[in-house]
């Protein structure tokens, strides 16, 4: 995961760091701490929720991981016992919750986690089914003198299921990454998030608050409390 994804948006940590307003970030699905870590930097304090305990260890690693309180489980139903003024996901995290009762039962863990003022931020890709052909695609992602990475997808459409393989191909062999997606659109997240007692805010197109448009491929879409004056 490193390896690949490594990289951050400097803008996605200014907005998280404009959301949190100087108060306390719950992040789900913390992982390795790529973007837990640049928000500790900053001194926004981060408590993270994470079912892997191979990337929590990669946390724990880090310099600095080992102060970041990581809690182990599932983000779909938690009880933390606390507040927080920011609770966020990013990457297609969310996404990794694989039926629409884990939604849902997310966004109500996460409105009970909230502080009177608190948001919710989602990063998401807007789904796109035109791109695949009868229900499967196959892309490179990469290919290099030494190395060869592909894609191979499923789609079924009525569950709104993506099942993926990224496939290495290199001198050291084959190596495989299944991915298993549940992609839910805008309009069904603004849904779950009523259920929750939760309102839409703010659906950015970037980290750099570009608008959002039907052209837009992904989505930064913040909730607060049903409450709570926008």
């Amino acid at each position: 995961y490193d390896e690949w994804h490594a990289d951050y948006e400097e803008s996605m940590v200014d907005l998280l760091c404009e959301l949190a307003g100087g108060g306390r970030t719950l992040e789900l699905g913390i992982g390795t701490g790529r973007v837990a870590l640049p928000l500790r930097a900053r001194g926004v304090e981060v408590t993270g929720i994470d079912a892997s305990e191979a990337m929590v260890a990669r946390l724990r690693a880090k310099a600095g991981g080992g102060e970041i309180l990581v809690v182990q489980g599932n983000f779909a139903a938690f009880d933390l016992g606390d507040r927080f003024d920011l609770v966020y996901v990013v990457f297609n995290t969310f996404f990794g919750l694989l039926t629409q009762d884990e939604q849902v039962s997310c966004f109500q863990s996460v409105a009970r986690h909230l502080t009177d003022d608190g948001v919710f931020a989602l990063e998401l890709f807007v789904p796109d089914v035109c791109r695949f052909d009868r229900g499967q695609t196959v892309r490179a992602v990469k290919v290099d003198v030494d190395e060869v990475r592909l894609d191979a997808t499923l789609h079924d459409r009525a569950a709104q299921m993506v099942t993926s393989q990224h496939v290495e191909l290199s001198e050291a062999g084959i190596r495989l990454f299944p991915v298993r997606l549940r992609y839910a659109w805008p309009a069904e997240l603004d849904l779950m998030a009523r259920l929750a007692g939760l309102k839409l805010k703010q659906r950015w197109a970037s980290w750099e608050k570009e608008p959002f448009s039907a052209a837009s491929g992904k989505h930064i879409s913040v909730y607060q409390k049903m409450d709570r004056p926008q």
